[in-house]
């Protein structure tokens, strides 16, 4: 079947749901009676219609499908479901209408209705895409206080507590934009928190750093940045935020090489 095929299938599937969820009677009338499983049937019917919407790239009937069903599973009690949905419509404003302000408010829900659930980890996977939007958007505070918070959750397992140093590591570039003091006084917080960190390479680097800028050498920046990079490679959002710092440096045009 075609893309026009599926779109028209799936006008008439949402069409179907909408008289479903009507017959049911009203929302919660219906959910202590038979109207339940219409109700439910309902969802699954909105999401199946979000899903050939999405193959016809019509991206703002697949929200408006994922939206559908997400009131009606919230209304039911299943934020798990909900949250799930949520980040369907977050990665369709991420990749494909790049409207990141309205990816951000979908990932933050998706992450209250987790913790809701004590899902943390799921949670934290949609906290750390909105610290990463955060600081690329120059939110720092915002961006600090989710790397912080993940730090802290996550430095106590010995599961993740490897990637708790990440964390850390992001928040104390947060930082050290806004202010090299401020930085400072974070770096050592986080080395009192979570000792782990004061040995890392990342902790090393940010120190380097640090005494780079003091004295305003850029080729002491550049210098320590590539070190890190020759053995652990620094990806785009790191790079970003690198050279947002260099650039805070006198006279500084701004690149790593």
């Amino acid at each position: 079947m075609d893309n026009s095929g599926k779109e028209k299938e799936a006008i008439q599937l949402m069409a179907d749901a909408d008289k479903k969820v009507k017959s049911s009677g009203s929302f919660l009338g219906g959910m202590f009676g038979g109207g339940n499983h219409k109700v439910e049937e309902a969802c699954e019917m909105y999401c199946r219609a979000a899903n050939m919407f999405k193959m016809a790239k019509n991206w703002s009937e697949a929200i408006k499908c994922l939206n559908a069903a997400i009131d009606i599973y919230t209304d039911m009690g299943r934020f798990t479901i909900a949250a799930k949905h949520h980040i369907s419509i977050a990665e369709i404003y991420e990749s494909e209408l790049v409207d990141i302000e309205k990816a951000i408010a979908h990932y933050e829900q998706a992450a209250d209705y987790y913790k809701g659930e004590e899902s943390n980890s799921s949670a934290n996977k949609c906290l750390l895409k909105v610290g990463g939007y955060c600081a690329q958007l120059e939110q720092y505070q915002k961006a600090i206080e989710i790397y912080e918070q993940v730090g802290a959750n996550t430095m106590d397992n010995p599961l993740l507590k490897y990637s708790a140093k990440e964390y850390f590591f992001k928040a104390s570039l947060c930082h050290f934009i806004v202010d090299e003091l401020n930085a400072k006084i974070a770096i050592e917080k986080y080395e009192e928190m979570f000792p782990a960190f004061s040995d890392s390479r990342e902790c090393k680097l940010l120190k380097k750093l640090l005494e780079a800028h003091e004295e305003q050498n850029s080729e002491a920046f550049t210098e320590a940045v590539k070190e890190f990079d020759s053995i652990s490679r620094l990806d785009q959002w790191h790079t970003t935020l690198l050279l947002r710092i260099k650039k805070t440096i006198q006279g500084e045009e701004g690149d790593l090489k």
